[in-house]
């Protein structure tokens, strides 16, 4: 009987739910969210219904209900992970003298959080979907929490052209990974290294106020 129940409880793809023990209901979790968010950046997040993502994941609908009942929530706790780790690398930015040094090594640390594959494509999925910055709960927070990096970084008493280099220290390891991935003859750790350098270089040129 009991053997019966646990096969019942773990529910094989395409039936009524997917497997309901807590690690891997986790794993499942991410697996959900990994394919969603293909497809939000592919076909677009309005385009994708949460049937078409129950068919692409080979489940019924009443198994990714199960999970997440709306695609909000799909989105919501995406980005959970993410405004985690970037309050937590405020906390310790805050927390630190503000100088140049301090600079550099929250845009390295920003570098090693962002360079996480689901963080990197939670960006790139906003960045296709402008408007859910907007419209969406989380995207309002993650809204708010990149203009407190800025905050961070940027000083009201510097040029324009310094606080803009601040700013685009931020936006090239963003965008680095996009500008650089039709280069076949260079390697992740190519792209990765490069992406840091120009980062690195425009806020030593914002320090230097050339």
């Amino acid at each position: 009987m009991e053997q019966n129940q646990q096969a019942a409880a773990r529910v094989v793809r395409g039936r009524n739910r997917i497997r309901t023990d807590d690690a891997e209901t986790e794993d499942v979790r991410a697996h959900i969210q990994r394919v969603a968010l293909e497809m939000f950046i592919e076909d677009g997040y309005d385009k994708t219904s949460l049937r078409e993502i129950a068919e692409k994941l080979g489940v019924t609908k009443a198994a990714l209900y199960y999970h997440f009942p709306t695609k909000d929530d799909i989105v919501n706790s995406l980005i959970e992970h993410r405004i985690a780790a970037v309050d937590a690398l405020m906390e310790w930015a805050e927390a630190q003298p503000r100088t140049e040094a301090t600079r550099i090594e929250f845009l390295q640390r920003y570098f090693v959080l962002h360079d996480v594959a689901k963080h990197e494509h939670v960006i790139r999925f906003f960045e296709r979907n402008q408007t859910l910055i907007n419209t969406l709960p989380a995207g309002k927070l993650m809204k708010g929490q990149m203009e407190r990096v800025f905050g961070f970084l940027m000083d009201p008493a510097e040029s324009t052209v310094q606080q803009l280099r601040r700013a685009m220290a931020i936006f090239t390891i963003h965008a680095g990974h996009f500008v650089l991935r039709g280069h076949d003859d260079l390697s992740p750790q190519d792209r990765r290294e490069a992406t840091l350098v120009v980062a690195e270089d425009l806020m030593r040129l914002a320090a230097a106020g050339e």
